[in-house]
């Protein structure tokens, strides 16, 4: 009895099942360079090398190129240019037309390509570049948006307008009135693995890409376009990515379709690996913004009417800049109710590279917007910005409709921001550091306490579907693939547990194998934060069909009802009788039942009409909030971040160590993006900043001092998301937002917090310091 009790407690839970604290799949070989990533991979006997030719002015036709001493050049076999494109020569996302694979006759940014060179080396290729001859007749360009009239100038997509009651009216009768402008600036997504494509010919039209990606579907739909091509002749294949934060999701299309032009018109392998420099250079980036903001408020610190106007900066081409302005105006009121408001985008054209998405996609900057004018309330009224804060998040029963008319029914920002502040000791601390700042004249600190509520889905309804095929094998084995993506966040991890969850089989039997267009066909990007919520309910749906076969195999062969059939840790008890998984699964084999299913799932309830502004565009939010404190020496504005402490739901997670690196990472990102990452462009429209040399993301220096970081255990989402987790990939980062504010906050020390220091992003050091001037020389007047 003993043995048998023994053994029924090793098989009581299954190793690796969902909310199981496993590590990454490929963790072990991410540090110890074992993974296999595009550029890893063994190269088909023959492969050439490409290099991209980009223009050296922001705006002008090309009057004459001269490619001759290119194609002499040692190595090269083959110069493309746009007329060497045999279908179209469009890579568009949104099917505006608007953006080409090599320019033909107009260049509308500086590092526009406008020719890419084969030849039989990487070095060859890029040498053979520097020889073209390029003459150009300049026109005017527009570099920033700071001038630029909404109404007047260019826009690449029509705007948004989002309106509730009458914001006008509110403002010009509410008791006080403030009114401002914020510019905050885009940033890098510097992968450890840029941008490479690797396309190998095949018969007739086909043709093998491997793209570093997050939307393998698009990819095989911009190549079949640029080749002329159907798309079934285009099989697109990524195993991981050596991360993506958005920009994989369209910046991939142009170097997949070079390669496989190439590729097609050679009859070889052709890979193409980016210098740094030129990534950073000709791919787009996150959106920077100018907002002009109005909002009026009672004595009380409660907003009565808010007018935004989101100004971005999209580039040359409309990409992806239609949706990312629109998810800003989305999270215009990111926790907060306004009882009236009124916000339009502007959707700008400049002569820049085309911005696209990165993580968040336009709400961190509709959010930073909205803490702008928490916190220029909290100075006009003279009252804690937290206080403020909590006088105006949304209601459970009342107070709860979104700017778009979406109610919000899943509200815990109260409860989030109340524990935290307690765990935190927000009111003692804030004591202590006022009394520091009495006694310390040179190093200042500063503390804020900020919300995240971020919306989950595409807004783009279509883009709310997975699917998935899984596979069981005679010994018991699953082979797992979906449309997901992986770039470091651990989404093929999450949907393996699923199915193994499902199958109640350990989390080793089940095959993690590399996303292809040729396996899940018209799949969504990777992106919006919704991959384990949309594969893994696809995955899940794919296991069922094939479990239920199982359970109906079962009941019929052994002659039990179906409710005797149960899945138990890697066995199943059939009636009084229990046989291990795998034999199950032999017997149903021989007995010709399926064991394969293509499994399906779109997100429900969603639905939104963009020309009346109105709808039900997320499925649910998820809510967070960090506190954070820095020191500020303010005779240089350099500064250090000495505590963060997080507190954020991830519903019933599924795997809380990924969770955790997730917020972990995201929130350091975003710090990066509102403190140490600056993009520069010259004003001849050359980025300067474009090079590890000239651009900071934060370095392991850069982190908290103190950093906790808490999943909250209580809470669980509303709508039935698979196993009732939450998106995780997107919403930190928004936590990053109490570093800026607390910034803010030792910044308005040095005039006794009388002046909103109105501090743009990212702050850096500069920033910091000239803003310290100024409220020093204003608080003198």
């Amino acid at each position: 009895m003993n043995r048998h009790a023994t053994v029924d407690l090793k098989a009581a839970k299954i190793t690796g099942g969902v909310g199981n604290d496993q590590r990454h799949d490929s963790a072990h070989k991410h540090v110890s360079g074992e993974a296999v990533y595009i550029d890893d991979m063994p190269e088909p006997s023959g492969t050439l090398h490409g290099c991209l030719g980009l223009a050296t002015v922001a705006h002008g036709t090309i009057r004459k190129m001269d490619l001759a001493a290119v194609r002499a050049a040692p190595g090269v076999v083959c110069v493309l240019t746009a007329k060497d494109v045999p279908g179209e020569n469009d890579i568009s996302p949104t099917g505006r037309h608007d953006e080409p694979v090599l320019a033909d006759g107009k260049v509308q940014f500086h590092g526009q390509p406008i020719f890419a060179v084969i030849a039989g080396t990487r070095e060859e290729a890029r040498r053979a570049c520097r020889l073209a001859v390029v003459e150009y007749r300049e026109l005017p360009a527009i570099i920033d948006i700071g001038g630029l009239d909404p109404d007047k100038d260019k826009l690449v997509t029509p705007p948004l307008t989002l309106k509730r009651g009458d914001a006008g009216e509110a403002i010009a009768k509410a008791p006080r009135r403030v009114n401002g402008k914020m510019r905050i600036g885009g940033q890098d997504h510097f992968y450890l693995e840029g941008h490479i494509a690797l396309a190998i010919p095949g018969e007739d039209h086909d043709v093998t890409v491997y793209s570093s990606t997050q939307h393998p579907s698009e990819v095989q739909h911009m190549v079949a376009h640029a080749l002329g091509v159907p798309s079934h002749a285009v099989t697109v294949e990524i195993r991981r990515m050596g991360g993506g934060f958005g920009g994989k999701e369209t910046q991939s299309n142009q170097f997949a379709a070079l390669a496989a032009i190439a590729a097609k018109k050679l009859g070889r392998a052709v890979k193409i690996r980016p210098d740094r420099d030129d990534d950073m250079t000709a791919t787009g980036k996150r959106h920077d913004f100018l907002v002009d903001y109005e909002v009026g408020f009672d004595d009380e610190g409660n907003i009565l009417g808010v007018d935004y106007s989101y100004a971005a900066r999209c580039g040359f081409s409309s990409d992806l800049s239609g949706p990312v302005t629109d998810r800003a105006l989305f999270h215009c009121d990111n926790a907060y109710f306004y009882p009236n408001v009124h916000a339009r985008s502007a959707p700008l054209y400049t002569n820049t590279v085309s911005n696209t998405a990165f993580r968040g996609f336009g709400g961190p900057q509709g959010m930073v917007a909205a803490e702008r004018v928490i916190d220029e309330i909290a100075f006009a009224t003279g009252k804690d910005a937290l206080d403020i804060r909590k006088r105006n998040f949304y209601g459970t029963t009342d107070r709860n409709v979104t700017p778009y008319h979406q109610k919000v029914e899943d509200n815990i920002i109260h409860r989030i921001v109340a524990e935290l502040e307690e765990s935190s000791n927000y009111t003692r601390r804030r004591r202590e550091i006022a009394a520091f700042n009495n006694n310390s004249r040179i190093v200042k600190r500063g503390l804020a306490l900020t919300p995240v509520k971020f919306g989950i889905s595409f807004t783009a309804t279509h883009y709310n579907q997975a699917g998935a095929l899984v596979h069981v094998y005679t010994d018991g084995s699953v082979h797992l693939n979906h449309g997901g993506t992986e770039m470091g966040q651990g989404l093929y991890l999450k949907v393996a547990q699923v199915v193994a969850e499902e199958f109640q089989i350990d989390l080793d039997k089940v095959k993690i194998t590399a996303t292809t267009t040729g396996k899940v066909p018209n799949t969504s990007a990777t992106a919006a934060s919704s991959g384990s919520d949309l594969n893994g309910m696809a995955a899940q749906n794919a296991a069922r069909q094939i479990r239920k076969r199982l359970a109906d195999f079962a009941a019929d062969k052994f002659q039990v009802p179906a409710d005797q059939v149960v899945f138990l840790p890697n066995r199943v008890r059939i009636g009084n009788q229990e046989i291990p998984f795998a034999e199950l699964v032999r017997q149903a084999y021989f007995a010709r039942i399926q064991l394969s299913a293509a499994g399906f799932y779109k997100t429900p309830k969603i639905h939104w009409n963009r020309d009346k502004g109105e709808g039900h565009p997320f499925y649910y939010f998820a809510y967070g909030a960090s506190c954070s404190e820095v020191s500020v020496d303010t005779l240089t504005g350099e500064y250090m971040i000495e505590r963060t402490d997080i507190l954020h739901e991830t519903g019933r997670s599924l795997n809380r160590a990924i969770d955790l690196g997730q917020i972990e990472g995201g929130f350091v990102q975003g710090v990066g993006w509102l403190t140490t990452e600056e993009l520069w462009w010259d004003d001849k429209g050359r980025l300067r900043t474009h090079a590890p040399s000239t651009y900071k993301i934060p370095l392991a220096s850069d982190r908290p001092k103190v950093f906790n970081v808490t999943l909250a255990d209580w809470p669980e989402n509303h709508e039935p998301t698979i196993h009732r987790s939450k998106a995780v990939g997107e919403p930190p980062l928004m936590l990053g937002m109490s570093v800026l504010h607390a910034l803010s906050d030792a910044v308005a020390s040095v005039a006794d917090h009388r002046i909103c220091p109105r501090l743009d992003a990212p702050a850096t050091p500069e920033r910091v310091l000239m803003a310290i001037e100024e409220l020093r020389a204003e608080a003198a007047k």
